[in-house]
């Protein structure tokens, strides 16, 4: 059976390019983000419920994330709504994804909003992904279209980094890339001689 570990952190601080790392070393990821752009591609699961929800977001056979994110941005109750639509079947894509790797020694699981959604209760351990302050802004602000009225609505919905920190199995320091690297070994070396 499978070590569950979740990867998480807050926006800008190097989950995506860490989660590679894990993969580079031959682990499965599941990714949170992935299954969602997945979930809303032509044929996707989602795309049938959220176009019968939000008929402006269909367009060409898929949803289009600009104009769902304008049709919730109008309606303040929105949101709820598309959760209740997209949770279950990001959760019914997360649960394959563990059944078709569970005779791999480790599975990560990279969810943005992990321990905002209640998930860690589900995984044997949580690292959590964390750089300083100005440069996790930096990283945030060089992104195309990021405006600073973006980022705070994002970082709202975030837990604080110092509250992830705090309850996070692992801390994986992504201020270099070879620090962030030997954390991952590091981990990867925990977990295997604990199985």
């Amino acid at each position: 059976m499978s070590y569950l570990l979740g990867l998480t952190g807050s926006i800008g601080m190097g989950k995506s390019t860490t989660s590679q790392m894990f993969r580079d070393l031959g682990h499965p990821v599941w990714d949170a983000d992935e299954a969602v752009h997945r979930l809303y591609a032509a044929g996707g699961a989602a795309v049938d419920p959220v176009a019968h929800a939000f008929p402006g977001a269909l367009q060409d056979g898929a949803i289009d994330r600009a104009a769902l994110k304008t049709a919730l941005a109008a309606d303040p109750a929105a949101l709820g709504r598309l959760e209740a639509i997209v949770h279950p079947l990001v959760a019914a894509d997360r649960v394959d994804f563990i059944r078709r790797h569970r005779q791999r020694p480790l599975v990560v699981l990279d969810i943005p909003l992990l321990f905002e959604g209640g998930g860690e209760r589900h995984l044997d351990g949580v690292a959590v992904v964390s750089t300083d302050a100005a440069t996790q802004r930096a990283r945030v602000m060089a992104r195309p279209g990021m405006t600073e009225e973006t980022l705070q609505m994002i970082l709202s919905r975030q837990m604080p980094d110092a509250e992830k920190r705090a309850r996070a199995d692992w801390i994986i320091p992504t201020d270099t890339l070879e620090g962030a690297r030997q954390a991952v070994e590091g981990i990867v070396r925990e977990i295997a001689e604990d199985a």
